[in-house]
Parts: structure tokens; C-alpha cells; sequence
């Protein structure tokens, strides 16, 4: 399988985050406790993401303690879980017109926050550690609503808006950059084990309720467009809509995912991909 792109870490994005904070808590006394708590008192990211998974993961089965220091071995062992987290953060202030400051996904994006606890599942089942593995995929979907398998590898820089219904299937491959809305689904077409689910290129937008299925390839800075359902491969840097989903256009255009743009073109090819 292709090794998929970390993109590098920025320090200043914690800075941001520790300024936002440090706002919020003077103008809302009343979240003062909860954001020292999660943020403030914290000497870098990765202790707060840590913090923060574990506050939200943790239950009477696997107390925050431990799924804290689960987060912590995987953070120490793969820094690049910890980039891919600042790539997130920053992909959602670049792409979400909603938000004020990077205070508002660490603290309350399900999208976000459900990314950042499947990339420490996901680091489990490389490690063999299967059973732990699908107990945070349990917690994220039950906590959450979004269904990640611990297998499938998920890039950096990534915008999960909104969140509710999102479904991953194991072998499911997702590239950098991508942007995906609520109720998309990467599934399967049938029973059949094995490599079986989508290979998402760099740069793809998936509307919301986008339903793409089979091991197919929908290439890079793709579009698909809300409600399609994609059973065959996507060319790069084309438009689908439609059930099934046909062409609309090609090139959709530059990068999708960072303009959010869901419009589609007139004219429509009049045949089926």
C-alpha cells in the first residue's frame, strides 16, 4: 500500500490554541475550570489531545487514566499522530466558515475529536492490539456517531464536518486533504473479506450522505456531490453526482476540499462511470 503524507508539525498552532483559550477563560468564568483543565494546563499539544481523548473516551470499563496513558505510548511511539492533529486543526479553521477560533473543534467538534481517537486506534491494530483497538472504535461510535474501523488509514489534514453517521470501513484508504461531511459512507458491496472498501485521493471532496462502495479509486481532488451513491473509480479532479453517479464535469476544479464548493456544473455527460 502507498504511504500516505504527514504533513509536518507547526508549532505556532498551540499557540493559537493556548491564546484562544486563555480568551475564552477570562471572558467565560464559567468554562475557566474545564478549559484550564483540558488546556491550560498543559505544556504542549499532545498533552492536551491526550487530556482531551481520554476525558471523552474514558468510561467504567477503561477509566480516562488509562485511555490517557494509552494516548500517551502512542503519541511517544508515532509523533506523526500528534502532526496529523495540528494538520486537522487546521484544515477546520481553513475550510469551516462557522468557527471563531481553535478552541471551538478541540473542545466540540465530534468530527475532530473522533479522528484524533481512531488515529490512536489505529495505532493499537498496527501494534497487534486488536481487542483495545476496537473498544476506542466502540466508544467513538457510541460517544460520537461516527464508525471508523481501526484499520483503515486516514491521512492528514482532514475536515470531517459535522460528523454524525460518517461510516470507514476496514480496508478504506483516505489521502491527505480530504473533506467529508456528515453521513458519507465507505462501505463494502457485499460479504466478501478482503481488500474491499474505497481508496480516497489527496484533495477529494465528499458531499454529505455521499455513499461510495467496492474497492475503487476516486482520484485526487475529486468531487462527489451530496447524496450520489459511487460504485465505479472517479477520474482525478472530476465532479460525480447522481444515483448511480454520473460525470458532471472535469476538472471540478483546483482543490475541492479546502473551497468547499458543492455547487455543480449545467451540463451533465449522459453516461454512467
Amino acid at each position: 500500500m502507498p504511504q500516505l503524507e504527514v504533513v509536518a508539525s507547526e508549532p505556532e498552532t498551540w499557540s493559537l490554541l493556548r491564546a484562544a483559550a486563555e480568551e475564552t477563560a477570562r471572558v467565560e468564568p464559567a468554562l475557566a475550570s474545564q478549559i484550564n483543565a483540558v488546556i491550560l494546563s498543559h505544556s504542549d499539544l499532545a498533552s492536551a489531545l491526550s487530556f482531551q481523548i481520554a476525558r471523552k473516551l474514558g468510561d467504567s470499563e477503561l477509566g480516562p487514566m488509562s485511555v490517557r496513558e494509552v494516548c500517551r505510548e502512542a503519541f511517544d511511539a508515532d509523533p506523526g499522530i500528534v502532526a496529523a492533529a495540528e494538520a486537522d486543526l487546521r484544515a477546520v479553521a481553513e475550510r469551516d466558515p462557522a468557527i471563531r477560533t481553535l478552541l471551538q473543534p478541540f473542545l466540540y467538534f465530534k468530527g475532530f475529536q473522533a479522528l484524533q481517537a481512531h488515529r490512536v486506534a489505529h495505532w493499537l491494530w498496527g501494534q497487534g492490539r486488536e481487542t483495545l483497538a476496537f473498544h476506542f472504535q466502540s466508544r467513538m461510535s457510541e460517544l460520537f456517531q461516527v464508525d471508523i474501523h481501526p484499520a483503515a488509514r486516514m491521512g492528514a489534514g482532514l475536515f470531517l464536518d459535522h460528523g454524525t453517521g460518517i461510516v470507514i470501513g476496514e480496508t478504506a484508504i483516505v489521502g491527505d486533504e480530504v473533506s467529508m461531511l456528515h453521513g458519507v459512507t465507505l462501505g463494502g458491496t457485499g460479504a466478501e473479506r478482503g481488500d474491499r472498501h474505497p481508496k480516497i485521493g489527496k484533495g477529494v471532496l465528499l458531499g454529505a450522505g455521499a455513499k461510495v462502495l467496492g474497492n475503487i479509486t476516486i482520484g485526487d481532488y475529486a468531487k462527489v456531490a451530496s447524496g450520489s451513491v459511487v460504485l465505479k473509480a472517479v477520474p482525478s479532479g472530476c465532479t460525480v453526482a447522481g444515483v448511480p453517479a454520473r460525470l458532471v464535469n472535469c476538472p471540478a476544479g483546483e482543490a475541492p476540499a479546502r473551497t468547499m464548493d458543492h455547487t455543480l456544473a449545467d451540463i451533465v455527460y449522459d453516461f454512467v462511470i
